[in-house]
């Protein structure tokens, strides 16, 4: 029996068939029930960024599900040509709201990724950087603590300043440029520095485990502590299991789909373990990633029932709060601001009403709708980092839909937020970018004062 043989052996015992001339040709292929239902109508067309910039046809979403199945059917190879495409993708999932079929289409681009990856593993140094942050950093926390550590003294140092002032950055490209200037300060993961279990203040609603996330607890961990605030104040007793690892969410993306499994399964044994009602989640791709954690896994003969039940308890804190009830804030923060609906909140999973909720109970401040607030950044993930002319195009419409007029702009989710911020730079605004959870916290802060000082 041949290697490719013995192959589509293996992928036919673990998965649903392909098409028998099929050039997919390890674990894991597009599933031919997501990408059969497909009629090609083209409503997904307008919804599409990659589409709207270049108007190609294989840079759509029509035409990326009509390449993955070509190469289910024979048709066409698992090359470079079916390898643009499918990266180019944001995997913003705007396709799907649109799709009247219902085509999974982010589920069938991360398969592909999956398949392109193990036919044409990257070389030289973008394969060396590949390693090294998705094997070697990201999955282990000690490691993105020692980064932050890093991160924190070239801020705080003066080294920075030196940096600048000496014009060294210039040697970057201007996307990198632009990020180094607008990364928020780094400040001390709470999966460190806090303890396992925090209580709740008053009677104890339900016991909820937080993802703190692995950029999120380096560089934004400032949004994990406000949400760990606003849990305990509504009630909550919050669990941070120290077992918790990244999410896997980049390596999916990334097409490594073996990191992104062991990695969602040291997840699941750890969540569950702690014996919590739901799990928190403050970053939208991260809280996409895990609800889809019973697809990634759905051949593992050990983990598919534990990762139904780990799915089943998945909440974002925004409609955590909005679905369990919160305590109304009662201090005034006086601001107009603006909501950018998160892709992987929006689209991934159908969070749209209850962020806006939470930020409108808030007395003072008056939420301004932006127009195509749906619509991607241009961050997606590290998206940024890896096609900066498009995630940059794409970035520059986005800011034509900002309003102009608030002092705020607000998600939930901290790559849009270094994506939004690097656009408020570009463009010389004066606006803050701030995480939804963060504002709510702001205004439980002006009630505590408001209470002391009565």
């Amino acid at each position: 029996m041949s290697i490719s043989e013995q192959r589509l052996e293996g992928i036919h015992s673990q998965a649903p068939p392909c098409h028998s001339a099929s050039n997919y040709l390890w674990e894991d292929p597009p599933d031919e029930d997501k990408f059969s239902v497909c009629v090609h109508c083209g409503m997904c067309l307008e919804a599409c960024p990659t589409y709207l910039q270049t108007g190609q046809e294989h840079q759509s979403p029509r035409g990326r599900v009509h390449l993955i199945k070509a190469v289910a059917q024979g048709k066409l190879e698992v090359n470079e040509a079916f390898e643009d495409p499918v990266f180019t993708c944001l995997d913003c999932r705007a396709c799907e709201t649109a799709c009247p079929a219902g085509v999974q289409v982010g589920a069938l681009i991360e398969q592909a990724r999956g398949q392109v990856r193990q036919a044409m593993p990257l070389k030289g140094w973008k394969g060396w950087l590949n390693r090294l942050f998705l094997r070697g950093i990201f999955p282990y926390s000690s490691r993105l603590y020692l980064l932050g550590q890093l991160l924190k003294f070239y801020q705080k140092s003066g080294l920075q300043h030196v940096v600048r002032k000496l014009g060294l950055l210039k040697i970057l490209p201007a996307h990198l440029k632009e990020m180094e200037k607008v990364l928020p300060p780094a400040g001390k993961p709470v999966l460190k520095t806090y303890p396992t279990v925090v209580p709740a203040q008053g009677p104890t609603k339900q016991r909820v485990g937080l993802l703190t996330g692995c950029v999120m607890d380096v560089v934004f961990s400032d949004i994990n502590e406000a949400t760990i605030r606003v849990l305990t104040r509504n009630g909550y007793e919050v669990v941070l299991p120290k077992e918790q690892k990244c999410c896997g969410a980049l390596h999916i993306h990334a097409g490594d789909r073996e990191t992104g499994k062991k990695l969602a399964r040291q997840n699941i044994d750890a969540f569950l373990s702690a014996g919590v009602d739901k799990i928190v989640v403050n970053a939208a791709g991260c809280g996409c990633a895990l609800k889809e954690y019973a697809e990634l896994l759905r051949n593992d003969k050990e983990y598919k029932t534990k990762a139904q039940v780990f799915v089943e308890k998945v909440e974002d804190i925004s409609k955590f709060l909005h679905d369990n009830g919160y305590e109304k804030p009662t201090g005034e923060l006086n601001l107009r601001l603006t909501y950018h609906d998160a892709c992987h909140l929006a689209h991934g999973q159908g969070i749209r009403f209850e962020p806006r909720k939470l930020l409108q109970s808030i007395p003072g401040v008056e939420v301004v709708e932006m127009t195509n607030a749906d619509t991607c950044c241009g961050s997606a993930g590290i998206y940024n980092l890896t096609h900066p002319d498009m995630a940059g195009k794409i970035l520059t419409e986005k800011m034509k839909h900002v309003p102009q007029d608030v002092e705020l702009i607000t998600m939930g989710n901290p790559g849009c937020m270094l994506q939004m911020a690097m656009g408020v730079l570009r463009e010389g605004r004066n606006q803050r970018v701030d995480h939804t959870v963060e504002v709510l916290d702001w205004a439980y802060q002006q009630s505590s004062a408001r209470q002391d000082s009565g």
